[in-house]
């Protein structure tokens, strides 16, 4: 009996797991067959794997070759295992030592002429390698700095089939062909990978600026309606640039969310929350995760611990809308396909903006607005109550009047407000230490019945008791006025912060 193994890594969303592969060489007529409930691209490793070993110089057992990858009740799925398949059937076929990969996972996709490929979602398979406390890492070497950003790990990188042979002791003929560096890169729109603007450059709007300061330093939601052209997209766009910078775990867990899907190497570990602002024809699968057997991250997993941005939020679909109701709530999406449940989190805070009617113009007088009574009812009946009950604030971005030939920047910069905003929440954190939440919004409705003063208990039942709010949205008022509160420096609530709660809660500003 001929058997040879290796170790391998696979996802099922962010979540990691061991894979152990064995090969076994068995008499009968040549036949290659990988067993272990592989996806499709996996199955095609074969071709690939008998290809490279033939370019890299190694002949292919004539015979009856079996690779078995456990646990066989877990799906495989990708090609980044195709490394490791070809170790260990030339283990198995004494081409390398037996122990030669003892403690060592082997990630890498083979091309034909025996190119080892970059792969995605490495950052996450490096966290969870280390967690096991397995030492060595036998990496692409396109994905060098990537594997590098996780310490404690010897990490090996190869270019090519032939040099993890000689590395492990093996002779090998081979010769390095040039791989184009995108070729793994997904597509990143250009315009993500800048810093925000500054909030000075919006003309006017300054309570919409000083309202998203609050959302900013509570993590509350926030729905902006308004006339078009008025700042609503710029004011969105600028609000990462005034949230607290992510903390190390936040950082991690973003990348590793980027690794997956392949845009980590054009964004790299950085502390700006992400932005994400899906076109409004988007899909629910582009918005919460989709796929085929096993689900991908959508977009509301790409905004973890940054901005989810819905622009002309009423012309989203109502099915799109309402598939955003668990993750606000929950933080997390489960996205069901017929492999099993995949688990992502999603945890963002939600901006959207709207015009006050289709055509636009249903402002001030409205004479100019050319909608049918029940045009406008239908536009923002796709915004159903549950999701507004969801959103914490509602703005009335109002029309400008001036502009100044050469005006000056407006209002407070960004890093001005952010300073303000860190400070908030960091009086929020210490607060909240023993609980294990950042910020205000996360605040449980218990722990606001116990601390919130009784005067300002009193007129949030008032404004529940006359049905002005829901139960959920009486919560978010007290988590409102805790915010503004902490951003003027002070202990606890008074009756002025609640009241300005309801009114930025119930849009009494318009």
């Amino acid at each position: 009996m001929a058997l040879g193994g290796a170790l391998s890594v696979g996802l099922v969303g962010l979540k990691a797991f061991i894979i152990q592969l064995q090969a076994f060489i068995s008499p009968g007529l040549p036949f290659f067959s990988i067993i272990g409930l592989p996806d499709a691209s996996l199955s095609e490793a074969r071709e690939r794997v008998k290809s490279a070993c033939t370019a890299s110089g190694v002949s292919w057992p004539a015979t009856r070759v079996t690779v078995n990858m456990s646990p066989a009740s877990m799906p495989k799925r990708g090609s980044s295992h195709d490394l490791a398949i070809a170790a260990s059937v030339l283990s198995a076929a004494g081409v390398i030592g037996p122990r030669a990969l003892e403690n060592t996972v082997v990630l890498g996709e083979l091309n034909l002429d025996g190119t080892v490929l970059p792969i995605n979602g490495l950052l996450p398979i490096m966290l969870h390698v280390k967690e096991q406390d397995i030492e060595n890492v036998i990496v692409p070497r396109a994905n060098r700095d990537e594997a590098e950003l996780v310490d404690g790990l010897r990490v090996f990188c190869v270019s090519h089939l032939g040099e993890l042979l000689e590395m492990l002791g093996a002779h090998a003929t081979y010769e390095v062909h040039e791989v184009h560096a995108d070729s793994q890169k997904r597509d990143v729109p250009e315009a993500d990978l800048t810093l925000p603007g500054d909030m000075n450059e919006v003309v006017g709007q300054r309570e919409a600026k000083e309202a998203l300061t609050i959302a900013a330093a509570g993590g509350h939601h926030v729905l902006m309606t308004g006339p078009p052209g008025m700042g609503k997209t710029m004011l969105a766009s600028r609000f990462p640039g005034i949230l607290a910078p992510l903390d190390h775990q936040e950082q991690f867990e973003v990348a590793s969310i980027r690794s997956l899907c392949g845009q980590l190497g054009a964004y790299g570990i950085r502390d700006t929350p992400p932005f994400e602002a899906p076109h409004h024809t988007a899909t629910v699968a582009s918005l919460v995760g989709g796929g085929a057997g096993i689900g991908e991250p959508g977009a509301v997993t790409r905004a973890h611990c940054g901005v989810l941005f819905l622009d002309e939020a009423p012309e989203f679909s109502p099915r799109v809308l309402q598939s955003l109701r668990e993750p606000l709530e929950s933080g997390f999406v489960a996205v069901s396909r017929s492999k099993g449940v995949t688990i992502f989190p999603a945890r963002f805070q939600l901006i959207m903006a709207a015009n006050p009617c289709p055509c636009g113009y249903g402002f001030g007088t409205g004479e100019r607005c050319t909608c049918r009574e029940k045009d406008r009812i239908r536009y923002f009946s796709r915004l159903s109550g549950p999701i507004l009950d969801r959103v914490d604030m509602q703005l009335s971005v109002n029309p400008v009047s001036h502009i100044g030939a050469a005006a000056p920047q407006e209002g407070e910069s960004s890093e001005h407000i952010r300073n303000r905003v860190i400070a908030a929440r960091t009086i929020a954190a210490q607060r909240f230490a023993s609980f294990g939440w950042a910020c205000n919004a996360q605040a449980s409705g218990s722990w606001l019945r116990e601390h919130t003063p009784a005067p300002v208990l009193a007129v949030v039942n008032k404004s529940l008791s006359t049905y002005q709010i829901s139960l959920r949205g009486a919560y978010r008022v007290m988590r409102l006025a805790w915010t503004i509160c902490d951003l003027d420096g002070r202990g606890s609530p008074n009756l002025d912060d609640v009241d300005r709660a309801l009114s930025l809660r119930t849009q009494e500003n318009a």
